[in-house]
């Protein structure tokens, strides 16, 4: 994995915690991944800026997802598929 102090500049920071990194926006850990899963959690607030920490995170650890919006629905784009983001926090396998 690629190593890196922040992700954005503002109320962001990373952690580890056994075999997970976990990218902590204000008070939400709104990425969290390991070798085998990657966890998307908005904490409720799906604003830009939270969309942007998470695409931020899978660009600077290779994680191969992005968030994405359109007409107020989040998707996720990951392995070729379009995933609705339903509810507060979505799952995924690396």
């Amino acid at each position: 994995m690629a190593s890196i102090n922040r992700v954005g500049s503002h109320k962001t920071y990373i952690r580890s915690s056994g075999q997970s990194i976990i990218v902590r926006y204000h008070n939400t850990d709104v990425v969290k991944f390991t070798p085998k899963t990657i966890t998307l959690n908005t904490g409720g607030w799906k604003t830009n800026t939270t969309k942007t920490r998470m695409n931020q995170a899978s660009n600077q650890y290779g994680l191969g997802f992005s968030v994405s919006q359109v007409k107020g629905v989040w998707y996720v784009s990951h392995k070729g598929k379009k995933i609705p983001f339903k509810g507060n926090t979505l799952k995924l396998r690396r």
